[in-house]
């Protein structure tokens, strides 16, 4: 799955103690469509801004800031001397800091679902795509640590915002088609049954309980414990016995 740790452990791609990995090369970003997850690559300060693109580099920048000194300290000043424009530029595409993140989010949630859907296609049957999508969840988190933070702080975020309501349920539908799969039946979003509610719960909280304590390294503890298994098999043993 990734490189070895100094245990001879196995490491997902992006773990607290190897965060620079990239995703497995399925789930690499040249196998994201542009289209669903925007780019990343970082503005050139030294050329002008041209109309239209300002956005997205403002986007970009608050990423960086975030990355670099978290939450607390990204402010629209921050952003705008990030991206090196004006100080009224943030506030006049975004309003305030909370749509900025909100925007920033959606971002994050198309990326996210890009990632799903690109473990979902290289998935050979519906068990392989029910463990490729709960790895691309994984990989995802601890690849994009800030981000992920980000994108589950609904206190940070306006939900109102057609962007972020857009993508935040199309990777819901995403995660929620692992249990229909499971189940073989349609999943309507908007009206689940008690036990399509229960599945979908039970689905996501085991699969974010596992990328949490992955993020915050206290899965070792657990694989301390069990030599010869990896996180892959751990979490693969979990799938099968729910």
């Amino acid at each position: 799955m990734g490189a070895r740790n100094a245990t001879g452990r196995e490491k997902l791609p992006g773990t607290a103690t190897a965060r620079k990995k990239t995703l497995p090369k399925r789930l690499s970003a040249k196998k994201i469509s542009p289209s669903a997850a925007k780019s990343v690559h970082k503005p050139d300060r030294d050329q002008p801004y041209h109309h239209g693109d300002l956005h997205e580099a403002l986007l970009q920048a608050a990423k960086r800031v975030a990355e670099r000194d978290g939450f607390n300290g990204l402010t629209l000043r921050a952003v705008a001397r990030e991206a090196g424009v004006s100080h009224a530029a943030p506030a006049h595409h975004f309003g305030d800091v909370t749509g900025l993140l909100s925007e920033l989010a959606a971002i994050g949630f198309q990326q996210f679902s890009a990632a799903l859907g690109a473990a979902t296609c290289a998935a050979a049957s519906t068990e392989a795509a029910e463990l490729g999508r709960a790895n691309a969840y994984v990989a995802f988190a601890c690849d994009n640590p800030c981000m992920f933070q980000l994108m589950f702080r609904a206190e940070r975020l306006d939900h109102s915002r057609p962007v972020l309501q857009e993508a935040s349920k199309a990777a819901f539908t995403n995660l929620a088609s692992i249990v229909g799969a499971r189940r073989h039946e349609e999943i309507a979003l908007d009206h689940l049954t008690l036990p399509q509610a229960a599945d979908v719960a039970r689905i996501w909280s085991l699969v974010h309980g596992f990328a949490m304590l992955y993020l915050d390294g206290r899965l070792q503890y657990i694989l301390d414990a069990a030599p010869g298994i990896t996180e892959e098999m751990l979490l693969a043993a979990m799938l099968k016995s729910h």
